[in-house]
């Protein structure tokens, strides 16, 4: 996410065909999630019904129509998850729905009933049973999934709720954790507003993540960006006392904003005087190091909610 999504880790080329596309304030939810979120964002990426409509064999996934469904049988991610009972509004995403290879959409087709979710609104997730008792951090944005595979194998016993509305890397995330024996991942497909806000209890959270979500560098495109006050103080609210809140960018005055709005927030506390050094439990992920080849500068941030 991203990637966003978002959510979301772009490199300049991807932020400048975002900033081409035409702005619509208020986009209904059948768009998707950034993550919120805040995944690394695609924004060349086909519309939601350029989509592949899956056949009985992943290899027909390849074969992408228009107009259908990609899991017509219910059994993967669906294309609008929360349909049309939330609001309008303005979103820090992208739709997702680009081509899903073979691989991917059989991961898809196999495990989504298992490790994944989609983000509706209507019910509440019991995190407990989800993830087998382990305490939950939420990842908004994971692009490919590469990192937070990384992350989930080096700490077997916290489980990962990464949410992204990018269907490739969902696939390509849900094969990662099979392949590699990672039980402690989950997939949410969705936007992270609604997850947060109709979807996981006050206080049932052991942290949140947010890498290199969209920048959306234009000014007019900054009520796009996910870390507003609105977004930290509800996403406050799911924390335990205790969780930590981990951000971080390449994008120099989203840096500043996100140290701003996180600062503000009276329930957070920044663990460092300012930006907190690169930790080590933080994969280096591809658009990051294209980023540090241009010359760009990484900030993390690291707040923890206050008892």
């Amino acid at each position: 996410m991203s990637e966003n999504p978002a959510t979301r880790a772009t490199d300049e080329a991807d932020r400048t065909k975002a900033d081409a596309a035409p702005e619509v304030d208020a986009a209904p939810e059948a768009d998707g999630l950034e993550a919120g979120a805040q995944a690394p964002a695609d924004p060349a990426s086909p519309g939601p019904q350029e989509a592949p409509r899956l056949g009985a064999t992943a290899a027909s996934a390849a074969v992408p129509r228009r107009g259908g469904p990609m899991f017509p049988d219910g059994t993967g991610p669906a294309a609008d998850p929360a349909g049309s009972h939330h609001e309008r509004r303005i979103r820090s995403f992208q739709p997702r729905r680009s081509r899903v290879s073979p691989s991917q959409a059989d991961a898809l087709r196999r495990l989504w009933p298992k490790w994944g979710r989609d983000i509706d609104g209507l019910s509440r997730i019991d995190l407990a049973e989800f993830f087998d008792g382990r305490p939950v951090v939420l990842e908004i944005g994971f692009g490919m999934g590469e990192a937070t595979a990384q992350m989930a194998a080096a700490d077997p016993d916290t489980g990962i709720l990464a949410c992204d509305v990018h269907t490739p890397g969902q696939g390509n995330l849900l094969g990662l954790a099979e392949r590699n024996g990672l039980s402690n991942i989950r997939v949410a497909n969705g936007d992270a507003i609604i997850l947060l806000r109709e979807m996981l209890a006050p206080g049932s959270l052991a942290g949140l993540r947010v890498f290199f979500p969209d920048p959306w560098p234009k000014k007019r495109h900054h009520k796009r960006r996910l870390i507003q006050p609105e977004f930290v103080s509800l996403a406050s609210t799911r924390l335990a006392p205790g969780a930590l809140v981990h951000c971080a960018t390449d994008w120099e005055p989203y840096a500043e904003q996100m140290l701003e709005v996180l600062s503000a927030e009276p329930t957070l506390e920044n663990l460092h005087p300012s930006y907190a050094p690169r930790p080590d439990f933080r994969p280096l992920t591809r658009f990051e190091g294209q980023g540090l080849d241009k010359g760009h500068v990484v900030h993390d941030l690291m707040f923890r909610r206050r008892p």
